[in-house]
């Protein structure tokens, strides 16, 4: 049998290890040493000798090398605690996900201000709880999602309502022209109406006209804050969308219909509207708010839920802003979002008073403008406040997290403007939540610059991170806390929690109540309000934007009524 040739074996070493090595040490990688026995190898290799052997230190050499080159090129820095200025790597997965990944870099220690310093401490004791995870029993449970009872989107329009879709995105004689009001949100609910109402015409839509707020003085048009090639693209089989009136009809003068009864059927916009607008080619419609019945048939509403969840996206500026603040929430775990009703107007215009400090202060702007209060006026503020109308001060809020068990280390976003008195008026919550932030801590210098003084941009900033969170709780009710808690629910009934001001405040205000028998009947209060799903039709009058199911969401038990 022919003579097997030694195989050689070589090492590939760094050239910056080979220089440092002194001609002796390389001398001896060129030398084949025979090969020790096991147990010899472990004598001579860690006897006190050893230390003098060049090849000890040739592959300690070698493993500091290895080590550094590894340490440069993967950046094996240990974790850092929650900054203002995190980068990110990963994109949450949610309602208003684009394909853009955004990402953004740590700024440097003198650019961070003492503000968000400080709004920061202590958040290094608690990196150790939050690296455990969730052994804590009564915190896993805080963030647990709620039963969604296999419930998703399906939005299968009916034969007939197909049959007609050409013939409507066709159609060159009609036009709507809508002029939508109030805040962000007031005014999605409008222009999801307006959709409807075109649709209901069979006529175009031109892209709605955004009033001037009186409150904030917002000059925000439609594509500033949504998307409008989006919005034309989704709808294009059931309602065309147009920027402007066409030439054959920018002299027409439209029918004008200033103020629509509330809640109309469908026979009644057809038989109020469409013989006029078929002779005039153009209709105006101020004022959509709670206009459209919420009781439509079945297509229609499945459109509502189309124009809310799927057409309206925010503007791409708004949403890559919006996305990254909710990654910075998220970069350490779970957040929960608050959103806080304790500006000034919202004290005057519910009737309502935020503290002994500046009760005087509202009731006196409440007196000289009686306009603002649009809660029931024959009612005082106690009557009101006990019936649930008022919103929850921040000493409440946080009395309702500690008993429905939320951890001290939660991270919580609070979404709205600045309240009345100013940070000092959240001290409650920060004193027990301290790992609170809103958009400004968050943001990077410079970022939220484009939306200075636009409170509709900013309302949608709100709006995204609130959507992306794991819990959403309102401290009051309104057109946000209902559109969050419809988008919610369409993206898989992700917790909600609605607070249950008029049979909880009666416990808030009994001090001789043990604090371990108040957590249980406030979590039992709670116990079918954090997000299930519910019937729209269980209750007469339910938005279907609100309430999903059935018309716009089944599960396999119900897939057939689709």
């Amino acid at each position: 049998m022919a003579k097997l040739k030694k195989q050689l074996s070589y090492i590939s070493v760094p050239s910056q290890i080979i220089n440092s090595l002194s001609s002796s040490s390389l001398q001896s990688l060129l030398v084949s040493p025979k090969k020790p026995s096991k147990s010899s190898f472990s004598r001579k290799f860690f006897s006190f000798n050893s230390y003098k052997n060049p090849r000890f230190w040739f592959l300690a050499l070698f493993l500091v090398g290895l080590f550094g080159m590894l340490k440069l090129g993967f950046n094996l820095d240990p974790p850092i605690p929650f900054s203002p200025y995190p980068c990110f790597t990963t994109s949450p997965q949610d309602s208003f996900a684009s394909n853009e990944k955004s990402h953004a870099s740590f700024a440097s220690n003198e650019q961070q201000n003492g503000q968000k310093d400080e709004i920061l401490k202590g958040f290094n004791e608690s990196q150790a709880l939050v690296s455990k995870g969730f052994e804590d029993s009564e915190e896993s449970e805080f963030w647990k999602q709620p039963d969604g009872m296999g419930y998703r989107p399906c939005l299968h329009f009916s034969r007939e309502y197909r049959k007609y879709s050409d013939a409507i995105v066709k159609d060159r004689r009609k036009y709507l022209l809508v002029v939508v009001s109030g805040g962000m949100n007031q005014q999605r609910n409008q222009i999801v109406d307006a959709v409807v109402i075109a649709r209901i015409l069979g006529a175009a839509l031109v892209v709605p006209i955004l009033q001037v707020n009186v409150i904030w003085g917002d000059e925000s048009e439609f594509s500033d804050i949504f998307d409008l090639e989006h919005f034309k693209s989704v709808l294009a089989n059931d309602v065309r969308i147009v920027s402007s009136l066409p030439s054959t009809h920018i002299m027409t003068r439209p029918v004008e219909e200033k103020r629509t009864p509330l809640h109309v059927s469908p026979q009644w916009i057809r038989a109020r509207y469409l013989r006029r607008l078929n002779r005039e080619g153009v209709l105006l419609l101020r004022g959509l708010d709670s206009r459209l019945s919420k009781d439509l048939p079945s297509d229609l509403q499945k459109l509502r839920c189309k124009v809310a969840f799927h057409a309206l996206r925010f503007a791409p500026p708004i949403l890559q802003l919006g996305n990254k603040l909710a990654e910075r929430m998220r970069s350490k775990g779970p957040y929960l979002s608050l959103h806080l009703r304790m500006e000034k107007d919202v004290w005057v215009r519910t009737g309502c008073l935020p503290g002994p400090e500046y009760d005087e202060m509202i009731s006196n702007e409440r007196k000289q403008r009686p306009e603002l209060l649009t809660a029931r006026s024959n009612m005082t503020y106690h009557e009101r406040k006990l019936a649930g109308l008022c919103p929850l001060n921040a000493v409440e809020v946080t009395r309702l997290l500690k008993a429905l068990g939320a951890p001290k280390i939660a991270r919580i976003y609070w979404a709205g403007g600045e309240p009345l008195g100013g940070k000092e008026a959240l001290l409650p919550l920060i004193t027990e939540f301290p790992h609170l932030y809103n958009k400004e801590d968050l943001a990077l210098p410079g970022e939220l610059e484009p939306f200075a003084n636009k409170a509709s941009l900013m309302a949608a900033i709100d709006y995204i991170v609130s959507e992306n969170s794991d819990i959403f709780m309102p401290s009051h009710g309104g057109n946000m806390g209902h559109a969050i808690q419809g988008h919610r629910a369409y993206a898989g009934h992700k917790k909600y929690i609605t607070p249950n001001k008029r049979q909880m405040l009666h416990y808030f205000l009994n001090s001789s109540l043990p604090e371990a028998e108040f957590n249980r009947i406030i979590k039992e209060l709670h116990s079918e309000s954090l997000g299930q799903p519910e019937l729209r039709t269980s209750k007469a009058g339910r938005d279907v934007t609100k309430y999903p199911v059935p018309e716009c969401m089944c599960n396999d038990s119900h897939a057939h009524s689709s």
